[in-house]
Protein backbone atom coordinates (compact mmCIF):
# COMPACT_ATOMS: atom_id res chain seq x y z
CA UNK A 1 0.00 0.00 0.00
CA UNK A 2 1.42 3.16 -0.86
CA UNK A 3 0.85 6.46 0.77
CA UNK A 4 1.71 10.47 -0.29
CA UNK A 5 1.87 12.65 2.46
CA UNK A 6 1.75 16.67 1.40
CA UNK A 7 3.31 18.57 4.17
CA UNK A 8 5.45 21.44 4.95
CA UNK A 9 7.55 19.63 7.25
CA UNK A 10 8.47 16.40 5.66
CA UNK A 11 11.34 16.38 8.80
CA UNK A 12 8.77 16.17 11.11
CA UNK A 13 7.14 12.39 10.02
CA UNK A 14 10.73 10.42 9.45
CA UNK A 15 11.79 9.59 12.82
CA UNK A 16 8.40 8.12 13.34
CA UNK A 17 8.60 5.95 10.20
CA UNK A 18 12.30 4.53 11.15
CA UNK A 19 10.79 2.93 13.83
CA UNK A 20 9.11 -0.51 14.99
CA UNK A 21 6.05 -1.62 13.07
CA UNK A 22 6.09 1.12 10.36
CA UNK A 23 10.15 0.47 9.62
CA UNK A 24 9.21 -3.11 8.91
CA UNK A 25 6.46 -3.10 6.85
CA UNK A 26 8.47 -0.71 4.50
CA UNK A 27 11.50 -2.38 4.79
CA UNK A 28 9.32 -5.59 3.73
CA UNK A 29 7.57 -3.88 0.99
CA UNK A 30 3.99 -4.08 2.89
CA UNK A 31 3.54 -0.39 2.57
CA UNK A 32 5.28 2.58 0.48
CA UNK A 33 5.29 6.08 2.30
CA UNK A 34 6.48 8.86 0.27
CA UNK A 35 7.20 12.62 2.04
CA UNK A 36 5.80 15.51 -0.47
CA UNK A 37 6.85 18.82 0.77
CA UNK A 38 4.55 21.23 -0.87
CA UNK A 39 7.18 24.30 -1.05
CA UNK A 40 8.52 22.59 -3.66
CA UNK A 41 5.31 23.39 -5.37
CA UNK A 42 6.11 27.53 -5.27
CA UNK A 43 7.23 28.98 -7.49
CA UNK A 44 8.40 32.56 -6.42
CA UNK A 45 12.36 33.13 -4.25
CA UNK A 46 11.14 32.61 -0.93
CA UNK A 47 8.46 29.64 -1.57
CA UNK A 48 5.21 31.32 0.15
CA UNK A 49 2.83 28.73 0.90
CA UNK A 50 0.47 30.85 3.53
CA UNK A 51 -1.16 34.28 3.19
CA UNK A 52 -2.94 36.63 5.18
CA UNK A 53 -6.79 35.34 5.09
CA UNK A 54 -9.73 38.11 3.47
CA UNK A 55 -11.88 39.67 5.55
CA UNK A 56 -8.69 40.28 8.64
CA UNK A 57 -8.73 38.11 10.94
CA UNK A 58 -5.12 36.14 13.32
CA UNK A 59 -2.90 33.70 11.49
CA UNK A 60 -2.50 32.53 8.08
CA UNK A 61 -4.00 30.54 5.96
CA UNK A 62 -1.90 28.04 3.34
CA UNK A 63 -2.60 28.89 -0.19
CA UNK A 64 -4.40 26.92 -2.82
CA UNK A 65 -2.02 27.00 -5.88
CA UNK A 66 0.66 24.84 -4.55
CA UNK A 67 -1.59 22.22 -2.84
CA UNK A 68 -3.40 22.06 -5.97
CA UNK A 69 -0.04 21.86 -8.04
CA UNK A 70 1.28 19.48 -5.95
CA UNK A 71 -2.07 16.88 -5.36
CA UNK A 72 -2.39 16.75 -8.84
CA UNK A 73 1.50 16.20 -9.80
CA UNK A 74 1.71 13.05 -7.38
CA UNK A 75 -1.76 11.94 -7.49
CA UNK A 76 -3.24 12.37 -10.71
CA UNK A 77 -6.01 14.20 -12.69
CA UNK A 78 -8.74 13.03 -12.01
CA UNK A 79 -7.49 11.93 -8.88
CA UNK A 80 -6.06 8.13 -8.94
CA UNK A 81 -6.62 7.14 -5.24
CA UNK A 82 -8.00 9.47 -2.15
CA UNK A 83 -6.78 12.45 -0.55
CA UNK A 84 -7.60 12.96 3.01
CA UNK A 85 -7.20 16.64 4.56
CA UNK A 86 -6.42 16.12 7.93
CA UNK A 87 -8.14 18.55 10.05
CA UNK A 88 -10.14 19.27 13.08
CA UNK A 89 -13.59 19.81 11.64
CA UNK A 90 -13.66 15.94 9.76
CA UNK A 91 -14.68 13.36 10.83
CA UNK A 92 -13.56 11.72 13.72
CA UNK A 93 -11.37 8.97 12.95
CA UNK A 94 -12.63 5.38 14.17
CA UNK A 95 -11.18 1.77 13.51
CA UNK A 96 -13.65 1.37 11.40
CA UNK A 97 -12.51 3.71 9.07
CA UNK A 98 -9.40 2.60 8.73
CA UNK A 99 -10.27 -0.50 7.95
CA UNK A 100 -12.48 1.07 5.43
CA UNK A 101 -9.28 3.13 4.10
CA UNK A 102 -7.06 0.18 4.36
CA UNK A 103 -8.89 -1.54 1.49
CA UNK A 104 -7.57 0.92 -0.90
CA UNK A 105 -4.11 0.47 -2.45
CA UNK A 106 -2.83 4.60 -2.45
CA UNK A 107 -3.61 6.87 -0.46
CA UNK A 108 -2.96 11.25 -0.22
CA UNK A 109 -2.79 12.88 3.13
CA UNK A 110 -3.10 16.55 3.16
CA UNK A 111 -1.57 17.96 6.21
CA UNK A 112 -2.82 21.20 7.17
CA UNK A 113 -1.29 24.36 8.68
CA UNK A 114 -1.38 27.14 10.38
CA UNK A 115 -5.42 28.65 10.31
CA UNK A 116 -5.98 26.02 7.57
CA UNK A 117 -6.24 25.42 3.94
CA UNK A 118 -7.68 28.06 1.32
CA UNK A 119 -11.64 26.56 1.22
CA UNK A 120 -11.34 25.74 -2.58
CA UNK A 121 -9.09 22.96 -1.65
CA UNK A 122 -11.61 21.45 0.85
CA UNK A 123 -14.07 22.04 -1.55
CA UNK A 124 -12.56 21.13 -5.10
CA UNK A 125 -9.51 18.99 -4.18
CA UNK A 126 -9.61 16.41 -1.23
CA UNK A 127 -12.28 13.63 -0.90
CA UNK A 128 -11.87 13.05 2.89
CA UNK A 129 -11.74 15.23 5.91
CA UNK A 130 -10.38 13.04 8.94
CA UNK A 131 -9.89 14.51 12.47
CA UNK A 132 -8.22 12.36 15.20
CA UNK A 133 -10.43 13.70 17.95
CA UNK A 134 -12.11 16.60 19.17
CA UNK A 135 -8.69 19.15 20.08
CA UNK A 136 -6.84 21.52 18.01
CA UNK A 137 -2.88 20.51 17.15
CA UNK A 138 -0.21 22.47 15.56
CA UNK A 139 -0.29 20.58 11.97
CA UNK A 140 -1.64 17.75 10.13
CA UNK A 141 1.93 15.42 10.53
CA UNK A 142 0.80 13.42 13.59
CA UNK A 143 -2.61 12.67 12.68
CA UNK A 144 -0.91 11.17 9.42
CA UNK A 145 1.04 9.51 11.26
CA UNK A 146 -1.97 8.33 12.93
CA UNK A 147 -3.42 6.73 10.21
CA UNK A 148 -0.47 5.66 8.62
CA UNK A 149 0.20 3.22 11.61
CA UNK A 150 -3.63 2.19 12.08
CA UNK A 151 -3.92 1.81 9.01
CA UNK A 152 -0.35 -0.43 8.01
CA UNK A 153 -1.64 -2.39 11.24
CA UNK A 154 -4.34 -4.08 9.52
CA UNK A 155 -2.73 -5.07 6.15
CA UNK A 156 -1.49 -8.91 6.42
CA UNK A 157 1.70 -9.59 7.23
CA UNK A 158 2.42 -6.26 9.52
CA UNK A 159 2.09 -7.19 12.59
CA UNK A 160 4.21 -10.68 14.07
CA UNK A 161 0.86 -12.09 15.46
CA UNK A 162 -1.36 -12.64 12.33
CA UNK A 163 -4.64 -12.20 14.36
CA UNK A 164 -2.72 -9.64 16.66
CA UNK A 165 -5.27 -6.57 15.33
CA UNK A 166 -8.35 -8.58 15.28
CA UNK A 167 -7.98 -8.81 18.87
CA UNK A 168 -6.96 -5.22 19.29
CA UNK A 169 -9.46 -2.63 20.82
CA UNK A 170 -12.20 -1.26 18.66
CA UNK A 171 -11.48 -4.05 16.12
CA UNK A 172 -14.41 -6.12 17.24
CA UNK A 173 -16.37 -3.29 18.45
CA UNK A 174 -15.07 -3.83 22.48
CA UNK A 175 -12.15 -2.36 24.44
CA UNK A 176 -9.44 -4.90 24.78
CA UNK A 177 -9.26 -7.34 27.79
CA UNK A 178 -6.46 -7.23 30.40
CA UNK A 179 -3.50 -8.59 29.36
CA UNK A 180 -0.90 -9.93 32.00
CA UNK A 181 3.21 -11.34 31.31
CA UNK A 182 5.77 -12.53 33.84
CA UNK A 183 6.31 -12.82 36.85
CA UNK A 184 2.95 -14.47 38.06
CA UNK A 185 3.23 -12.43 41.15
CA UNK A 186 4.68 -8.74 41.34
CA UNK A 187 4.27 -6.79 44.70
CA UNK A 188 1.59 -9.24 45.93
CA UNK A 189 -0.23 -8.90 43.28
CA UNK A 190 -1.02 -12.01 40.83
CA UNK A 191 -1.98 -13.22 37.75
CA UNK A 192 -5.66 -14.39 37.19
CA UNK A 193 -5.14 -18.18 37.98
CA UNK A 194 -7.67 -19.05 34.47
CA UNK A 195 -4.55 -17.42 32.46
CA UNK A 196 -2.42 -20.09 34.05
CA UNK A 197 -4.95 -23.26 34.12
CA UNK A 198 -4.29 -23.86 30.23
CA UNK A 199 -7.79 -24.15 29.60
CA UNK A 200 -7.93 -22.44 26.40
CA UNK A 201 -11.78 -22.20 26.40
CA UNK A 202 -12.47 -20.61 29.65
CA UNK A 203 -9.45 -18.28 29.07
CA UNK A 204 -11.45 -17.30 25.55
CA UNK A 205 -14.34 -17.27 27.86
CA UNK A 206 -12.64 -15.12 30.46
CA UNK A 207 -10.87 -12.62 27.85
CA UNK A 208 -14.78 -12.05 25.90
CA UNK A 209 -16.26 -11.35 29.71
CA UNK A 210 -13.16 -9.05 30.68
CA UNK A 211 -13.51 -7.28 27.29
CA UNK A 212 -17.40 -6.84 27.52
CA UNK A 213 -16.88 -5.49 31.44
CA UNK A 214 -13.81 -3.29 30.51
CA UNK A 215 -16.45 -1.99 27.79
CA UNK A 216 -18.73 -1.86 29.31
CA UNK A 217 -17.42 0.43 32.26
CA UNK A 218 -15.66 3.16 30.46
CA UNK A 219 -17.27 2.91 27.14
CA UNK A 220 -20.57 1.81 27.35
CA UNK A 221 -21.59 3.76 23.93
CA UNK A 222 -19.96 0.59 21.88
CA UNK A 223 -21.87 -1.89 23.14
CA UNK A 224 -25.10 -0.36 21.64
CA UNK A 225 -23.32 -0.76 18.38
CA UNK A 226 -21.67 -4.23 18.73
CA UNK A 227 -23.42 -7.80 17.77
CA UNK A 228 -23.88 -9.18 21.01
CA UNK A 229 -23.87 -12.93 21.34
CA UNK A 230 -27.30 -14.34 23.30
CA UNK A 231 -24.02 -15.16 26.26
CA UNK A 232 -22.80 -11.84 26.29
CA UNK A 233 -26.01 -10.06 26.42
CA UNK A 234 -26.49 -12.75 30.02
CA UNK A 235 -23.39 -11.64 30.84
CA UNK A 236 -24.23 -8.05 30.39
CA UNK A 237 -27.27 -8.95 32.54
CA UNK A 238 -25.71 -10.44 35.25
CA UNK A 239 -23.37 -6.91 35.55
CA UNK A 240 -26.70 -5.17 35.80
CA UNK A 241 -28.38 -7.36 38.38
CA UNK A 242 -25.02 -6.48 40.14
CA UNK A 243 -25.33 -3.21 40.15
CA UNK A 244 -28.98 -2.90 40.86
CA UNK A 245 -29.05 -5.09 43.88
Amino acid sequence: MRFDVFTLFTAGLKPYLEISILQRAIQSGLIDVHLHDIRSWTHDRHHVTDDTPYGGGGGMVMKPEPIFAAVEEVMGVPLEAPVVLMTPQGKVFTQRMAQELAAYPRIGLLCGRYEGVDERVRRHLVTHEISIGDYVLTGGELPALVLIDAITRLIPGALGDPTGAADDSHASGLLEYPHYTRPPEFRGWGVPEVLLSGNHAEIERWRREQALLRTWQRRPDMLEQTELSEADRKYLDSLLRKTDS
